[in-house]
């Protein structure tokens, strides 16, 4: 069985990524910048599933931190088959107000992280002719978003730079799948600020679970772009055809605190 390396595993969507290959009896590489929770995770997965389980306590919004994963796995003699690149997280408010060191360090790990990981295993997976990569990005890759502006831009850089990769390798065995959730059940709107937005306040919303067992089987059917649920399907692809101006306006209403 193949082996996953998956970062932001210790919460939210990257835990049941991680738990979803475990269960498929898949080994595993766990990258997070709290490592207690990944050794509890790997104490859970090992003893349920009898996988081998090998965590990596890393800031990856530093410099350095993506090569310095590459090469432990190269001196444990790991070979990654499958990257997941789930290591992210969003702020709240108007960017004229948010704090710039925020946004430094969400640019670093939302795409200069996730582009080097993606970089330096897919030459390796292209080498061997296998291979599977999942970028996860979000339905805020289909339009830009006021109060979360930066955000937003992120994920839209995500999908179109795994699109476009993901084209340049389709003659080589390897695919590169991106990930787009709507709003999960996952500690992501805690982290971001954004309870009191009329985008989730009041709305029952899709587990973590959900999410993972839907990316990651697109993942192993090698589906370019997966965009989990049907109400989020039609929002992502009604926006091509819609004024830009209005989008622009209808998410930031969606976006703003519920009154």
């Amino acid at each position: 069985m193949a082996t996953a390396l998956i970062t932001g595993a210790s919460n939210g969507i990257g835990l049941e990524l991680a738990r979803e290959h475990a269960a498929k009896g898949g080994n595993l590489v766990l990258v997070a910048r709290n490592k207690s929770r990944l050794d509890e995770l790997k104490i859970e997965l090992e003893t349920k599933y009898k996988v081998q389980v090998y965590n990596i306590g890393k800031d990856l919004s530093l410099p350095n931190a993506t090569l310095e994963v590459y090469e432990e796995t190269h001196q444990k003699n790991i070979q990654v088959d499958y990257l997941i690149n789930n290591a992210g997280f969003g702020d709240f408010g108007m960017f004229v107000e948010t704090d710039w060191d925020k946004e430094l360090q969400m640019i670093n790990l939302n795409i200069s992280t996730l582009t080097h990981f993606t970089k330096l295993y897919l030459q390796d997976m292209v080498k061997r002719g296998n291979g599977k990569i999942m970028n996860v990005a979000s339905t805020a890759a289909f339009q830009s978003g006021p109060t979360m502006a930066v955000y937003y831009a992120t994920k839209a850089y995500v999908l179109s730079f795994s699109e476009a990769v993901n084209n340049e390798v389709s003659n080589t065995g390897v695919t590169i799948t991106t990930l787009c959730p709507g709003a999960t059940e996952s500690g992501f709107q805690a982290a971001a600020a954004m309870e009191e937005s009329n985008l989730v306040k009041g709305r029952k919303l899709p587990t973590s679970k959900e999410v993972a067992e839907y990316g990651y089987s697109a993942m192993l059917k090698g589906k370019t772009v997966a965009i989990h649920g049907m109400l989020n399907y039609l929002m992502a692809n009604s926006v091509r055809f819609a004024p830009r101006a209005l989008v622009v306006k209808l998410t930031r209403k969606i976006q703003d605190k519920a009154q």
